[in-house]
């Protein structure tokens, strides 16, 4: 956390309020507002936007009940995007055959549809339970009563204002009993707990959060308790001065004043906040009361949740440089397809293979399986878009993977080692038609490993590994462990610590590409690849010296020697070794001399 966030931690106030959502807390400060949701694997997924300063906006929406007005509709508007948000990174359910037809035939999204749907339904409910049900129970005590009898003014307003309070502890002591409301308590006490924590001065932490209350003063619960409370009073007042109307138009009214009974509530809730004093207690106390239904104790990881962020806000209003975040949610393949190719080819990357190699090897499928209408969870989309991250700075797209396929095992690479290439699986292919598992098989130069590992595994023979580089052999190390290849390694400048061993097959892919040409070289190999394991001195040459200079000293009598060589090298490599019997060169795949096959 930074120094300035540090020193707000003394204060024992804060402004920054919350909201429950799906499996997480909305934080909302002066000037950011962060939502954090454990997914499905039990990741928290974070969430961060920068909003207008109160300070900043218009005069007129900083007045006195118009600030209350504004607050209550934005409160409406944002809490329901942000559960929709919350919705997303932890929903990971597949689409129904419905919503895949609407969405292809009709080009509608069925979650905005069903999301407006709700919505509306959610007003209509409202106002139906809190302003029409209490006022239809009223008449039909009038009636009960008989006799023409009516409740006066005031009498009838506060009876309907009890009902609507009767109503909504009903609703929500009903509600409260399915398992998904009752975890949005418990993330509601979270937030609580978070935010009293820091104002108690403590540190913020799970352990310190446990021992808060999860009541608070500026709770939501609480200023609907006044908003009832304000509506009796306020209605009682109007309808004392234009009289007795229509129960329809009385509905109508309601609705209308809701924007001033929202902004006298809201002034009241900042008015009491700001004091602990015993004499308003009598105020605060039928909301502090409701929140024992409306919160829940929380769980340990729900307010690691709520601090994550808590203090996510807090650094943003206090750090103006922070940007924002966005959550990683769950993206159909072909959606993270495109995305990850849009991201490859804004920087320069056009291989579109790339893209289909990043995204199916991550997720775990074929490339010809991208296109189903499969859900790919937040936790791989995270891993795919992290690799794409990697690949866009110029890193080989391999050691972004961390691995590579080479003879059918899979290989791990990084900075240590090259990267191996089709090519060098020839070589393999050939040293196997003289490998049997008797024979002693030689791998100099052996980087990462792959040529010991193939050999090893496809054989059974007895195989030393050489390299001189710590790093290599430790990544080469791990390749033989990953594939319980039974393999000796032996730190070796070329053949000086092989003790006069002898081999029936020496195999090598020395470095071999002229000093010179290396700064020629595509910038993803020049600038990650090892040199070392590149640069074959000033003619290229430099490695294959070595060999031919001592490979017959540490073969057996009949022993074979395969090299691999860069183009236009074979000739001349053949005419090195001078000590064998029989020399021949290989082509590869592409009709180009590659293979040097040699018999002493």
């Amino acid at each position: 956390m930074s120094d300035k966030v540090k020193k707000q931690s003394n204060c024992t106030k804060t402004s920054i309020g919350g909201q429950a959502v799906l499996e997480g807390v909305m934080m909302r400060g002066r000037s950011a507002m962060a939502t954090a949701v454990r997914d499905a694997d039990g990741i928290i997924r974070l969430e961060s936007k920068r909003v207008t300063p109160p300070q900043k906006r218009n005069l007129f929406f900083r007045l006195p009940i118009v600030r209350g007005v504004f607050s209550f509709v934005s409160s409406l508007v944002t809490g329901s995007k942000i559960l929709m948000r919350s919705a997303d990174v932890y929903g990971e359910g597949e689409p129904s055959r419905f919503e895949k037809w609407m969405a292809s035939k009709l080009k509608i999204n069925v979650m905005s549809v069903v999301t407006t749907i709700s919505l509306l339904i959610g007003l209509a409910l409202a106002v139906f339970l809190f302003m029409w049900l209490p006022q239809f129970f009223r008449e039909l005590m009038e009636r009960l009563v008989g006799g023409g009898f009516k409740f006066n003014l005031w009498a009838k307003n506060f009876i309907e204002g009890g009902l609507k309070l009767l109503i909504f502890i009903s609703y929500i002591l009903l509600v409260s009993l399915l398992k998904d409301i009752r975890r949005t308590f418990m993330y509601h006490g979270a937030e609580h707990k978070t935010i009293s924590c820091y104002e108690s001065g403590m540190d913020l932490t799970v352990e310190n959060a446990k021992k808060c209350s999860r009541v608070h003063d500026r709770c939501g619960t609480t200023f609907l308790v006044f908003v009832m409370v304000i509506s009796i009073l306020s209605f009682a007042l109007l309808e004392s001065i234009i009289g007795d109307i229509d129960k329809f138009y009385r509905v109508l009214l309601k609705i209308a004043m809701l924007p001033l009974v929202a902004g006298l509530s809201y002034e009241l809730l900042k008015l009491l906040a700001k004091t602990k004093s015993a004499f308003v207690l009598p105020l605060k106390a039928p909301g502090l009361l409701l929140q024992r239904i409306t919160t829940r104790e929380p769980t340990d990881d729900m307010l690691e949740v709520a601090i994550t962020a808590f203090k996510t806000v807090m650094e943003m209003d206090a750090d103006p440089t922070i940007k924002e975040r966005e959550f990683v949610v769950s993206l159909k393949r072909k959606e993270l397809l495109q995305k990850v190719r849009r991201q490859l080819i804004d920087n320069g990357i056009t291989e579109s293979a790339e893209a289909e190699w990043i995204v199916s090897l991550t997720i775990g499928c074929k490339r010809n399986q991208l296109s189903l209408d499969k859900t790919v969870s937040p936790r791989l989309v995270e891993k795919v878009l992290d690799i794409t991250e990697k690949r866009c700075t110029g890193r080989p797209l391999w050691y972004c993977m961390g691995d590579t396929d080479f003879y059918g095992y899979k290989i791990e690479v990084d900075e240590n080692v090259l990267i191996p290439r089709p090519e060098t699986e020839l070589l393999v292919e050939n040293a196997l038609k003289v490998i049997s598992n008797d024979k002693k098989v030689l791998d100099l130069c052996t980087g990462s490993g792959a040529i010991a590992v193939a050999v090893q595994k496809e054989s059974g023979a007895i195989v030393t590994a050489v390299d001189v580089s710590d790093g290599a052999i430790e990544v080469a190390q791990k390749n033989a462990l990953n594939n319980d290849a039974n393999i000796t390694f032996i730190k070796s400048d070329m053949f000086a610590e092989l003790d006069g061993q002898k081999f029936d097959v020496i195999i090598s892919n020395p470095p071999y590409i002229k000093s010179a040409d290396i700064e020629n070289l595509q910038p993803e190999v020049k600038n990650f690849e090892p040199i070392m394991a590149l640069d074959g001195g000033e003619d290229g040459y430099e490695f294959y010296k070595i060999i031919a200079k001592n490979a017959d000293k540490y073969l057996n009598q009949g022993g074979v020697l395969l090299l691999e060589c860069g183009i236009g090298q074979a000739e001349d490599i053949k005419k090195m070794l001078t000590s064998f019997s029989s020399v021949e060169i290989i082509k590869d795949y592409e009709n180009i001399d590659r293979i040097i096959k040699a018999v002493l």
